[in-house]
């Protein structure tokens, strides 16, 4: 099963993908014209899921928020449904206040986040695809509207269910969670440029002892290491999925000296760049 909705107009473009054995997404290489964000629900048994070349399990009945630029493929991807937009179809930042997602499910720093359904939201999110499969099928003149108007029910609900897993007891204070969700969008916007936590606490007006307090109550993450994080993903996937040098990296990245970048990158992974350049090319 597959459908795509596109306004012409717009250039908004939504998708919807089931039992497709070629589902996979290559940012770097193949797919980097589609800026899709996507929504992937693991129908069938536990499998493997590889995102930017680390592998994971993805949890049966599952679901799994991921950005523009991961790349992906899974073990069974025909077991795999699969909601794709892009932001002329439907911009989250834009409409953040509708669905409170933007920091959290997308664009929440590194973490790759599995949300569990149970059989009631199971039963929630079976309804939906079918309101969804119903709605590809009748190509009226209100026909993108409504599939908006789905969506965001979808990224709510999946927000929710989130929000329950992953977000500890005490720390669901809407005024301490927004500002955890904007410095995680604040990191995203500006990461290859500013590598220190005082420029997003001048610009949330608060002070970096602040926000140490309240990313204390999310678990095991320090604000610099959500910096530090974005930072080593970001050069990973370069090497990963570019020819780019070491210094080319380097520089994409905000690190004007090379050595630097490599010091850090080691502090971080343990392998110089150079060195994890190489392991790649030993192991293509």
């Amino acid at each position: 099963m597959n459908y795509t909705y596109k306004d012409k107009k717009s250039g908004g473009e939504l998708r919807l993908t089931s039992g497709n054995s070629g589902f996979d997404r290559l940012f770097f290489v193949r797919d980097r014209a589609d800026k899709l964000l996507t929504i992937a629900w693991n129908r069938g048994k536990s499998q493997k899921a590889v995102i930017d070349e680390v592998e994971y399990e993805f949890p049966e009945d599952a679901i799994l928020p991921l950005v523009v630029n991961q790349s992906f493929r899974f073990e069974r991807p025909e077991d795999i449904t699969a909601w794709q937009f892009n932001r002329d179809f439907y911009c989250i930042v834009d409409h953040d206040e509708e669905v409170s997602c933007v920091g959290f499910l997308f664009y929440g720093s590194s973490q790759v986040m599995f949300v569990l359904l149970n059989e009631e939201e199971k039963a929630t999110i079976t309804r939906l695809l079918e309101t969804f499969t119903a709605e590809f099928k009748n190509p009226d003149s209100i026909q993108g509207e409504m599939l908006r108007l789905l969506l965001v029910r979808l990224i709510i609900n999946i927000t929710r269910m989130g929000k329950q897993q992953y977000v500890p007891n005490g720390a669901d204070d809407d005024t301490r969670f927004d500002l955890y969700r904007r410095y995680n969008i604040m990191v995203e916007n500006h990461y290859k440029t500013q590598h220190e936590v005082q420029f997003y606490a001048s610009a949330l007006n608060k002070s970096p002892k602040t926000l140490s307090n309240v990313f204390a109550l999310y678990g095991k993450k320090t604000p610099l290491q959500i910096i530090q994080e974005r930072l080593v993903t970001e050069a990973k996937r370069l090497m990963y999925y570019t020819d780019k040098s070491v210094k080319e990296i380097a520089a994409e990245i905000g690190f004007e000296d090379t050595s630097h970048f490599s010091r850090f990158f080691k502090k971080q992974t343990s392998y110089t760049a150079t060195e994890f350049k190489n392991i790649l090319k030993n192991t293509a």
